[in-house]
């Protein structure tokens, strides 16, 4: 194992490329894509529509299958892994927040946060589930099913739910995309509060600026390849490097 797979790691990539298709119809979704997401850090991964984004997001996950290359979790390599590996592995070592929160509506907010416990035959660490409990800062909606949550705090529960069983890594695809600002504002606050306090590490897609300032780095890609990062974000510096991807002048 090289320096790139070492302990300081949570995830990456290795000249990672996708396909969908063939011949003159092949969609290159990802060429030959490098880069590394350090252990405790938020990442946030943007670019124009169709850029690569989610590609990247769900190659890293292990929810697609890249045509070549290689995904490391930590230092598991996930593309060697088979079916089972793999489903091992998203349940011990992968977090998910997604844009439609994907709640249980017949389960309790409760249930809902320790389900992937439940599933993977997990016993929950009480401590951590009760700091996480009042980090959502929902104890008084606990038993509340999610019809009954407002959309902010179905988030919260969600963002409890990919953090309950302590992963290696949380994939948050678009995780503001169905909410209104504050709401949106109170999730992006939890997760920088994941990392800051609790070393959790982050790696999120989205196109919104405001949330990406929320970031520790951005990494920008266009037409599936990497091709600019920023470092401690800004919503302005952010605006002014995907104008810059947009006019096609990116790192130069």
């Amino acid at each position: 194992m090289d320096d790139a797979h070492n302990g300081s790691l949570a995830a990456s990539a290795r000249h990672l490329t996708k396909i969908y298709g063939s011949g003159s119809t092949a969609v290159h979704a990802l060429s030959d894509v490098t880069v590394e997401f350090p252990k405790a850090h938020f990442t946030a991964i943007m670019g124009p529509s169709g850029s690569g984004k989610s590609t990247l997001l769900h190659c890293l996950a292990g929810l697609d299958t890249p045509s070549s290359g290689q995904v490391f979790i930590g230092d598991v390599d996930v593309t060697r892994l088979d079916d089972a590996g793999l489903t091992r592995l998203r349940r011990e070592a992968i977090g998910f927040v997604f844009q439609s929160f994907n709640l249980v509506p017949t389960l309790t907010a409760w249930e809902n946060i320790t389900l992937p416990l439940d599933i993977a035959r997990r016993k929950p660490d009480k401590a951590w589930l009760d700091s996480l409990i009042d980090a959502v800062d929902l104890r008084d909606r606990l038993g509340h099913k999610p019809a009954e949550l407002s959309g902010g705090q179905q988030q919260r529960v969600a963002c409890a739910r990919a953090l309950a069983g302590k992963p290696a890594v949380v994939f948050a695809d678009e995780p503001t995309g169905n909410l209104d600002s504050r709401s949106g504002s109170e999730v992006l606050g939890l997760l920088r509060w994941f990392v800051k306090e609790l070393g959790q590490t982050i790696v999120m897609v989205t196109h919104d600026p405001a949330a990406a300032s929320y970031a520790d780095r951005v990494v920008f890609l266009r037409d599936g390849r990497v091709v600019d990062e920023l470092l401690a974000p800004t919503r302005s510096g952010i605006l002014e490097r995907l104008a810059d991807l947009e006019a096609g002048v990116a790192g130069q």
